[in-house]
């Protein structure tokens, strides 16, 4: 299964429903982007043949938590505080929570 397919399971949309494709995988795009640019400080995104750039399998369910945070926070991106009918909401940050990122293990070279 695809990442697409396994952030629509999370999400509860159906998997056969294509109308909402573009949005989640601009999610899954930023998610990754975020992971590597974590994981890779210093370094180029290691990229496969076709040049698309790699995640690692033990980032996949990282990516789709992060996707998922990113995509119920549309609408709504910065907010701090809300409260309304007895349900309150708030932002760690208005960019991904660190507490997410801190997940990633930095790849730190040799200085040659």
């Amino acid at each position: 299964m695809d990442q697409l397919q396994r952030l629509k399971l999370q999400l509860d949309i159906d998997t056969a429903d294509t109308k909402q494709d573009v949005l989640l995988q601009g999610v899954l795009d930023s998610a990754k982007a975020a992971i590597l640019s974590r994981r890779y400080p210093y370094e180029d995104y290691p990229v496969d043949d076709t040049g698309e750039t790699i995640l690692e399998l033990r980032y996949f369910d990282l990516q789709i938590r992060i996707a998922i945070y990113l995509y119920n926070k549309r609408g709504v991106e910065g907010q701090l505080s809300h409260s309304e009918n007895g349900i309150s909401r708030s932002y760690e940050s208005a960019d991904i929570p660190e507490s997410m990122l801190k997940a990633v293990t930095p790849y730190v070279g040799v200085p040659l």
